[in-house]
């Protein structure tokens, strides 16, 4: 692995080296903005809750009141709702989804304006439930204040997905997240230390829970890798060259990668806004003892949402009838099942089996941390695995890809061009 490293290192040129650049220094003012605090605001003392998962993404911006509190999860609010409108509900949104390449943008444009409307709302519901003691004029203003932050957070993402390497709305929510690991560690060791009768006990503690950690990440990695290679054959092939090289239709054990994670937890979130709003403590307790994920009613309702988004997004993204349909196109088949409707069919269990085994996986990557809270009885910010460690993870592999699958264009095109 680290070979092969070494040699991606060496074969990146000047134009990727740019690349690089770039993304380095768009997250750098991101990591700069989530330490600036809103002009007149103060910092959040108390227990944030079930706001702590928008903290941790945010990179710590919700409890600093920063400029970037919000950070792009009113863009992913905005994504949820035009995903579910795409699934026959408004017929516009349908025919949008239809028109492939041209329509994600109508959509992804929509979904740009949407954020802005929901960062409006989300930044004033945050400002009058922290800030209303020091008057409307403040509370507006850091309402604006945090709507821009997104807006400028959304052009920066663009910029990124343009000019670097990677989804810049993706690497934000990774470099929030990753901005947080060292004082998990730091909270554990505290914890651990404290529990413990020595300073001894209390760093063999957080060896074992590093080792833990690591394991997770090895189960994230293989769950997010992991896929069913479905052969295929050419009709104008013949038989010898098929034995000799064999075609695949690869499908994603997690085909709807940490999506559904992200959607459950937005979804379990948006309560808690409406709590903070009204600021009344009956009903923050509900949320807090019923809806939270740390409740028993919250953690089977934050399984049944991962399950039924994977389900739904995982047919959106994976669409059997156009597979079989492409596959007939190319003059392919799967050896066996007859093209047409049975190889839809088939395509269609083997999509749905995979959805089911990778929405599982999800649930339990997802809901560890929060068993691992409860039964231990240790503070909130010391989680194991989780949302976090599966979008840090997602999104690393695929910026990794993309890098990979960059030099390799690249110096394909330069070979070409020295043999002309």
């Amino acid at each position: 692995m680290l070979r092969r490293l070494k040699k991606t290192i060496s074969m990146i040129n000047k134009d990727l080296w740019k690349r690089i650049g770039v993304t380095v220094f768009a997250l750098a003012v991101f990591s700069l903005g989530t330490n600036i605090v809103v002009p007149g605001a103060v910092s959040i003392t108390k227990d944030l809750g079930f706001l702590e998962l928008l903290n941790v993404m945010t990179g710590g911006s919700l409890k600093n009141f920063s400029i970037f509190a919000l950070g792009v999860m009113p863009y992913i609010t905005a994504s949820i709702l035009t995903q579910i409108l795409q699934m026959d509900i408004v017929p516009y949104f349908t025919e949008l989804k239809e028109e492939g390449a041209s329509g994600r943008q109508k959509i992804n444009k929509i979904n740009r304006y949407l954020g802005i409307i929901f960062a409006l709302l989300q930044g004033y519901v945050f400002s009058y439930a922290f800030l209303r003691n020091m008057g409307s004029l403040v509370v507006l203003k850091s309402a604006l204040v945090l709507a821009g932050g997104t807006a400028f957070l959304l052009w920066l993402g663009d910029e990124i997905t343009k000019k670097g390497i990677g989804n810049g709305i993706s690497l934000f929510i990774m470099a929030g997240i990753i901005q947080g690991i060292p004082s998990i560690f730091i909270t554990a060791y505290k914890e651990f230390a404290t529990r413990s009768s020595s300073t001894a006990l209390g760093l063999l503690a957080l060896a074992g829970f590093t080792l833990i950690y690591l394991i997770i990440v090895i189960g994230v990695i293989y769950v997010q890798e992991a896929e069913r290679r479905i052969p295929i054959q050419y009709s104008n092939h013949t038989a010898s060259s098929y034995r000799g090289e064999k075609s695949y239709l690869p499908v994603k054990l997690n085909s709807a990668n940490v999506m559904p994670v992200i959607f459950a937890s937005a979804l379990i979130g948006m309560p808690s806004f409406v709590a903070e709003f009204l600021g009344k403590d009956s009903f923050s307790k509900f949320v807090e003892n019923y809806i939270s994920y740390y409740s028993a009613t919250g953690l089977i309702l934050y399984v049944v949402l991962i399950y039924a988004f994977g389900y739904i997004y995982t047919k959106m993204a994976m669409n059997a009838d156009e597979m079989a349909e492409n596959l007939d196109k190319s003059n392919a088949y799967i050896p066996g099942i007859v093209p047409g409707e049975p190889t839809s069919k088939y395509l269609r269990n083997s999509i749905k089996n995979l959805t089911v085994v990778g929405s599982l996986s999800l649930i339990v990557l997802a809901v560890l941390p929060i068993l691992f809270t409860n039964i231990s009885g240790m503070d909130r910010a010391v989680t194991v695995g989780g949302t976090g460690l599966l979008i840090v993870v997602g999104v690393a592999l695929e910026t990794y890809k993309q890098l990979e699958s960059s030099i390799v264009s690249r110096n394909y095109t330069t070979t070409k061009r020295r043999r002309r």
